[in-house]
């Protein structure tokens, strides 16, 4: 086991607010790069509606293409019952459930207030039996609509749901980018104390301000081991005005290896897939581990 896991969000995070249409091969020659580099957990899209999201309109053939790579473990997003339901049926075993601490952002993701989500979540239950779930809490620290979150407002959240699916991994989303390292581990520590059944827990930032990589260490320092990054950097919610990408993957694998710790990545086999996820046309790629080891000697190039 890795000493840390990095979830690659890219394939879904990182394309959703693209405008001209990826193609589905290009796609999946992607997501079968981060395969390949050790990337086995992937967040490869999401059942969504394609009006609203037309990027993830392709996600019945993505998730089929995913599948059917030896190791890969690609978990689809949903927003409702509904999108969940079409996840399932379209051979779907790792959901990604995300709702808002935040009803402002609920309502403006989803147009349900977090109650009704909640209420749609627990009504659906019994068709999640053998389902492997991540539960995203969104806005759990600011909201790009009413600004900083009250922790016990997301603690309320989180003890509603963990009451009903302690088994599942909960992630804490930076969903603005605003976060700070302090923030972080204040409320990543009180959840891991107040919720000790929960199974995992994970962390989810964008790079907005540039703290993405402070965040994912503070969120380590309070005993959360799994964080979502994005190759090449690229993302932002398309219902957070302003929020830029997410960490890139590159660079957190590169921060980890650097401190000693695994995480099962090769990132001379990684390097080359960000950089040709980094060209995608319409994308806004960030980080900087790419541009630094492209400078180096190659004797130096870890």
């Amino acid at each position: 086991m890795p000493d840390v896991t990095l979830v690659e969000v890219g394939p879904r995070d990182g394309f959703q607010p693209i405008g001209p249409f990826i193609p589905t091969a290009e796609k999946l020659a992607i997501i079968q790069g981060c395969v390949a580099a050790g990337l086995t957990r992937i967040e490869a899209g999401a059942f969504v509606g394609a009006s609203a999201v037309p990027q993830m309109a392709d996600a019945e053939a993505i998730l089929a293409g995913t599948l059917a790579l030896p190791g890969a473990d690609p978990q689809m997003l949903v927003p409702n019952a509904r999108h969940a339901r079409r996840a399932i049926a379209a051979g779907a075993r790792h959901l990604v459930w995300v709702i808002s601490v935040s009803e402002a952002h609920n309502r403006g993701n989803i147009r349900l207030s977090p109650a009704e989500s909640v209420a749609e979540f627990t009504a659906l239950l019994p068709e999640l039996e053998g389902i492997r779930l991540r539960m995203n809490i969104a806005t759990a620290f600011d909201c790009p609509f009413t600004g900083r979150v009250a922790p016990e407002d997301t603690l309320a959240l989180v003890g509603q749901l963990a009451a009903l699916r302690p088994d599942a991994e909960y992630g804490l989303c930076d969903t603005t980018g605003r976060a700070d390292p302090a923030h972080v581990a204040e409320l990543a520590a009180a959840c891991r104390a107040s919720f000790p059944r929960v199974a995992g827990w994970a962390f989810h930032g964008h790079d907005t301000y540039g703290l993405g990589l402070a965040n994912i260490m503070a969120a380590h320092g309070a005993g959360i081991r799994v964080f979502d990054a994005a190759i090449a950097g690229l993302g932002g919610c398309p219902f957070a005005p302003g929020a830029t990408g997410n960490v890139a993957t590159e660079d957190a694998a590169w921060m980890f290896a650097r401190m000693g710790l695994s995480t099962g990545i090769d990132l001379g086999a990684l390097r080359p897939v960000a950089e040709r996820a980094a060209r995608i046309p319409g994308g806004s790629p960030g980080g900087r581990v790419r541009q630094a080891l492209a400078a180096r000697p190659a004797h130096l190039a870890a």
